[in-house]
């Protein structure tokens, strides 16, 4: 079995198509005739085809029988509050394609189906970070959480409560909006956090904080309770590409002109194609969040 992780497409369908092309060609050369293929989250928006990249990525879950899947990003998200009517469209958002669509709520409905956090192989799938309090296996427990909320009945009422930078800082003892918002606030907008796990959401356009700061990666402070299983995520294009023995950052500024990157997790490959600069990296900082 070979398993690939893809970066941040965020809309980028025609680079989509071209690094599935390189992944079933790296696969094929090592006799693998279907790869596992995952997608760190935020499939849409701030790119040019939010729609046909949403298609295309579901449509190719659907037909593999669970080998092909995404974990949900911000992006993603903020998708399901404007089509539920939570949140306005922002003026640099590509949605407005799927929200016109004929087969909107069948893309709607897979996308609130999708998953928090991915565990495989020793590897946790994750769009943002892990809070340093939690191991891998209290990490997809709390993911489970925020799914079956997003998945129930009451999914307007979740999402309107979604939002918030409070609590910023995670306790076991936290109990509903507060509890889930905190979770998904980890996992799919953290960059920063002091040692005890205070997010920062501020810092957005940089790799590093000021060391007065108190702040840090999050992926950096002692301790990290999962720092035995591999951590998989992208969302932090200001980081880039970082492949370290616990931890693959991935988000390498696709829809800034970056490059789009896919790594097979068995052997560490690395694939890449280029993109073009669809958003411009002089408005980046006010548009990363």
């Amino acid at each position: 079995m070979k398993t690939y992780v893809i970066g941040d497409l965020q809309g980028c369908h025609e680079q989509a198509l071209a690094i599935l092309d390189r992944i079933r060609a790296h696969a094929a050369a090592a006799g693998v005739a279907e790869p596992a293929i995952l997608f760190a989250g935020d499939l849409i928006n701030r790119g040019p085809d939010s729609l046909s990249t949403l298609r295309h990525v579901r449509q190719l879950a659907i037909a593999s029988g669970g080998l092909i899947d995404s974990v949900l990003g911000n992006h993603d998200l903020h998708l399901l509050a404007v089509a539920y009517g939570i949140r306005p469209e922002h003026k640099s958002d590509t949605l407005a394609e799927i929200l016109h669509a004929p087969d909107r709520d069948e893309l709607i409905d897979w996308v609130r189906h999708r998953p928090l956090a991915i565990h495989v192989q020793n590897h946790v799938l994750v769009h943002a970070g892990l809070l340093p309090q939690w191991s891998a296996a209290q990490a997809m427990t709390l993911a489970g959480e925020v799914q079956d909320m997003l998945r129930g009945d009451g999914i307007d009422d979740f999402l309107a409560e979604m939002y918030g930078n409070e609590p910023a800082q995670w306790s076991d003892d936290l109990q509903g909006a507060d509890r889930l918002r905190c979770i998904i606030n980890a996992m799919t907008r953290l960059r920063f956090c002091t040692a005890d796990g205070v997010m920062d959401f501020k810092m957005k356009e940089s790799g590093t904080a000021d060391p007065s700061s108190g702040l840090m990666p999050w992926f950096e402070v002692p301790g990290r309770r999962s720092a035995r299983e591999t951590v998989v995520f992208g969302h932090w294009s200001a980081l880039g590409l970082k492949l370290e023995p616990n931890l693959i950052a991935l988000d390498s500024g696709c829809v800034w002109g970056g490059q789009l990157s896919a790594v097979c997790l068995e052997d560490r490959s690395l694939l890449q194609v280029q993109c073009p600069e669809f958003q411009q990296v002089a408005s980046k900082a006010a548009k990363l969040a």
